[in-house]
Formats: structure tokens, sequence, C-alpha cells
């Protein structure tokens, strides 16, 4: 049994009403919570220390295998900021049970990306690209993420867009998101063949327990795009 099941209490859950400007039929009649959330989790007093002075949150989110009025369930979606430098600030996610696929697409749209994980996958979400995990298995999917904890969520331009530039509907189909008058093809990548910026693994955690200085990417990615990162 992963480890992490027996820690997590009080997530905060999202609703298929927090949901309903995201999806493909905001008029969908689904009610009640969609998934759940857990942030600032740390093994041990000494891990959420760590964490804290180096303004740093590590989150698990569980995502049930479902459909929402047709569309695979998803997260709802959102840009991170630019950090004092003008750079957006970055996230790492590890997927730790079943399937993920994460639709990544640039703040200027220039660039829409959709990659396939699996358990053991860690996936990097780049400076200036906003992002939506999609669960498409027939399984409960657990991941992680690590972020900086030194600014909130930009959620929106998903909103008023009606959720990201693509919907994923069973079995596996992508669906142009008509609010968006002009976007260019998909790119379909592996996680496995992710470039990936900095050099990390799983276990996602023990980049924590190591006080592993790699994760300063996440608060200054301009700094190791200087050294060529």
């Amino acid at each position: 049994m992963n480890i992490w099941r027996t820690l997590l209490t009080r997530p905060e859950v999202r609703t298929a009403n927090q949901l309903r400007s995201v999806l493909r039929n905001p008029d969908c009649a689904c009610r009640g919570p969609v998934y759940s959330m857990y942030r600032d989790l740390a093994r041990t007093p000494a891990d959420s220390q760590w964490l804290s002075k180096n303004q740093l949150r590590f989150d698990i989110t569980c995502i049930p295998s479902c459909t929402l009025c047709g569309e695979y369930v998803k997260t709802k979606g959102h840009y991170h900021p630019e950090n004092p430098s003008g750079t957006a600030y970055p996230e790492v996610y590890e997927v730790m049970e079943g399937t993920a696929h994460f639709l990544l697409q640039r703040r200027d749209l220039g660039d829409i990306v959709f990659v396939e994980a699996v358990a053991g996958d860690v996936v990097v979400v780049e400076p200036s690209y906003g992002h939506v995990t999609i669960n498409p298995g027939a399984e409960e999917l657990m991941m992680a993420n690590i972020v900086s904890s030194a600014f909130a969520s930009e959620y929106g331009f998903f909103e008023s867009h009606g959720g990201a530039a693509y919907y994923e509907l069973p079995p596996g189909l992508l669906e142009k998101n008509p609010r968006y008058p002009s976007v260019p093809p998909i790119r379909r990548l592996n996680a496995k063949d992710c470039h990936l910026p900095i050099p990390i693994r799983s276990p996602l955690y023990d980049l924590i327990t190591e006080r592993n200085e790699v994760l300063g990417f996440l608060n200054y990615p301009e700094h190791y795009r200087e050294q060529g990162s």
C-alpha cells in the first residue's frame, strides 16, 4: 500500500460546481465532490521546516476514474504568475498510482503539449505553461507535486475560456475547445521521452529528504536557464 494513503487527512475537495466553468458541457448535471487535494504535506517536522524555509510545498492530489458528462475527469487548470525576475514559476509532478494525461499550454498559446504518464513518471511544467491533469484510466490517479509556496495559482484564463484548448473524451479523443479561435496542433509526448530541465527522478519526495538544491529551480528557474539546464 502507498505509505501516503495512511497520512492523507482533511483534503481540500474540488466539486463539480467549482469545475463547471471549465467543462465541455457547463450545463452538466453532475454534482458533489470530484477530486481531493492534500496540500503542504511532510513526513517529519524537519522536512516541514525545510520546505517552509525554502518556500516550497509538497502536495498530493487524488482523482477518481470517472467522466463528467462525456468528458474524462480533470483538474480545473491554471497558470502560474511571474517571480520577481519576470520568469513564471514552474512545477514538478510525479504519478504515484494510475495514469495521467498532462495538457500543457503556453500562455501565448504558441505551443500545446499532451504528455502521457504512468506510475513512476515525472513531468515538469515549465515556466509560462498553464496545465490541466486528466485521468483517462480505469483506476484512481494519485499524483504528487512540488511547487513554490510564494504565489497563488491563476485560474481566470481557464475559467473565461471554458477550460483548456482541448477536451479529452473517451476513448481518448481530443476535441478542440471552440472558445479558442486559433491554436496549434497538439504535440504528443510520452513522459519518459520528455526533456527535463532539471535532474529529477522518482520518488519525488526523495529530493526533500535529501535537501536537494535542484529544487531551487521552482523559485528561481532563471538561474538554471543561465546555467544551460
